[in-house]
């Protein structure tokens, strides 16, 4: 009898066991769902100077400190060392390419800004002394001091030959593919605040729609403060250093 009790015991102790071993196993992870990308691809370059030489720099440095104006394809780099910021006005150029052969429509060009500040108290440089006529493309001007700043589609002017083209605003909504890229070209200005701020595309293909954050480096928004009329520093070239001058 105390043979058949210890076995009685023996089993329930088991069947126990088996039951706290099942509840403390832990859940099977569930794996997340994979986000299908973009039916695009795109890039942002934030260091574009009108007519591929006029820009304005701010940095708080003292002239003496601060390198001569690099070639406009060495701007980020130059920017990035002296911590510098855009002055009154930041030029992005976008590229957009689809990833297949189906269609995007690229609906609207939003912008948003994430960040006010007074306008950064700094030194202006300006990277150029005049320019000569180019090809300003068509592009979308946003004011940065408005309520809720708007991507407003400018035509654009070809100054090259003899007589100055109009260039026609971009329409929206406008179709991009693999095989039919586009670019953007979006002048942000501001007069009055140290400003952060990402662009906005909405898209649509094959029954999917969604919406693309823009920004520059490394995801961070773009800044763009305004210069004021505070004298902009300018390079003489002749005497290698930089030098007073009017207002930015």
């Amino acid at each position: 009898m105390a043979r058949v009790a210890g076995m009685v015991a023996g089993g329930v102790a088991l069947a126990l066991g088996a039951v706290l071993l099942l509840w403390r196993q832990e859940p099977a992870a569930v794996e997340p769902a994979a986000v299908e990308p973009a039916p695009f691809t795109w890039a942002a370059a934030s260091h574009v100077w009108r007519d591929g030489c006029g820009h304005t720099y701010l940095a708080d440095r003292a002239p003496g400190r601060v390198a001569p104006p690099p070639p406009a394809q060495d701007a980020a780099a130059w920017a990035g060392a002296h911590g510098a910021v855009h002055g009154g006005e930041t030029l992005v150029r976008v590229s957009l390419q689809g990833r297949s052969a189906a269609a995007v429509v690229v609906q609207a060009v939003h912008v948003r800004v994430v960040g006010r500040a007074a306008p950064l108290p700094w030194r202006a440089y300006r990277m150029d002394e005049g320019c000569g006529g180019g090809v300003s493309p068509r592009h979308f001007a946003v004011d940065l001091d408005a309520p809720r700043p708007l991507a407003r589609s400018v035509a654009g002017l070809d100054a090259t030959g003899a007589e100055p083209r109009t260039i026609p605003a971009v329409s929206l909504p406008y179709t991009v593919g693999a095989a039919d890229p586009e670019e953007l070209l979006i002048t942000a200005r501001t007069e009055g605040c140290d400003c952060r701020w990402y662009l906005e595309l909405e898209w649509s293909s094959q029954g999917r729609s969604g919406t693309a954050r823009i920004g520059d480096r490394g995801g961070e928004p773009f800044r763009t403060s305004a210069a004021g009329a505070r004298s902009a520093y300018t390079y003489d070239s002749v005497g290698r250093r930089w030098i007073a001058g009017a207002g930015s």
